[in-house]
């Protein structure tokens, strides 16, 4: 077999935690085709509408988030609110935002994985 098959261990304290928006902080595991960022926002956080060719998951562990689904100002737009417990299925391009309504932990996944998402800013 030509792939790796050594499991390993995380411990999401021991990795390198990030601030790529205000009021947000974030943990990364980068796999060879997926991605897992453990996210933490502060009640008041928004994420600005942004796509990207990934495809995401959005694990909402605790809290309260308002998501907006479409381009803005589209007649498809809407919005979602979750809580703790829920997942949204974001498909590759599909535009959208995030608004902390109360202190929220999530977890991110995506495939394929990639240095920038739609926290990072100037991401696409």
């Amino acid at each position: 077999m030509g792939a790796d098959t050594h499991a390993k261990c995380y411990r999401w304290d021991d990795l390198p935690e990030d601030h790529p928006l205000e009021k947000l902080a974030r943990r990364r595991i980068v796999g060879e085709k997926v991605m897992i960022a453990q996210v933490r926002l502060q009640k008041g956080c928004r994420v600005p509408t942004h796509a990207h060719a990934n495809e995401q998951f959005a694990y909402l562990v605790t809290g309260r988030m308002r998501f907006g689904i479409g381009a803005e100002n589209s007649a498809d737009r809407h919005e979602l609110t979750l809580s703790g417990g829920e997942v949204l299925h974001f498909p590759p391009d599909v535009p959208h935002s995030a608004e902390a309504l109360e202190d929220s932990l999530v977890l991110d996944i995506f495939s394929p994985p990639s240095e920038k998402t739609g926290v990072d800013r100037g991401a696409h």
